[in-house]
């Protein structure tokens, strides 16, 4: 109840004080385990992506939060879940697993941590691993201007138009035998192609747009 109440706020507040538009919410599974791999810019992607996904979802975040008091508690209870940022958190990638073993959706960020505004950098291993242990369709999703409101560094967003685009799912068949870790950052490498290609859509679009 908490997670619909929070959604519809801050669904709300993003279309509010950031003109939201989504694209693609139709490829996202009403049910059973799914991942949106998502590019990632800044603090707002995580609120803008679960207000914009047409069911709930589940986060990994940094550990830090969590010991802020009232806030940790808050995002404890609208789906969130500690991971430690320095090195391997085998705690977290259990997590992560058991929540898709359970038939949830779960948010991942496959570069790692946030970057610039319109860059994409290279994914990670942990969401091709995820995705190839679990066997979950992965749902690509665009983030765009996120990075404008509210960079790294800044505390007050700014005004700026956000944009989510959702594509079709991609399919990993679960992996066995040797060669897994590369096979983890192949998966991984699809993900942020797939992010690329909506990239270029979007900008497509917004350049029609104009014409």
């Amino acid at each position: 109840m908490l997670y619909a109440v929070l959604r519809l706020l801050a669904l709300l507040l993003a279309r509010l004080l950031f003109r939201l538009e989504v694209r693609g919410t139709e490829h996202v599974p009403r049910t059973g385990p799914a991942m949106i791999v998502a590019n990632h810019s800044s603090v707002l992607d995580p609120p803008i992506v679960g207000a914009a996904a047409p069911r709930p979802l589940h986060f990994l975040a940094k550990a830090e939060l969590f010991s802020i008091p009232l806030f940790g508690r808050l995002i404890r209870a609208v789906n969130s879940r500690p991971v430690r940022r320095d090195g391997s958190d085998a705690r977290a990638l259990r997590e992560a697993l058991r929540i898709l073993e359970g038939g949830h959706a779960l948010l991942v960020f496959p570069e790692g941590t946030r970057g610039p505004e319109g860059t994409l950098r290279e994914g990670k291993a942990g969401a091709g691993m995820l995705a190839l242990l679990t066997g979950a369709p992965v749902i690509p999703a665009y983030v765009e201007g996120t990075g404008r409101a509210l960079p790294r560094g800044r505390v007050i967003p700014r005004p700026a138009k956000v944009r989510v685009s959702l594509g079709p799912p991609l399919a990993f068949g679960r992996i066995e035998g040797p060669h897994r870790k590369e096979r983890y950052l192949e998966a991984s490498r699809e993900m942020m192609a797939a992010i690329a290609r909506l990239k270029q859509a979007a900008t497509e679009r917004v350049a029609e747009a104009h014409r």
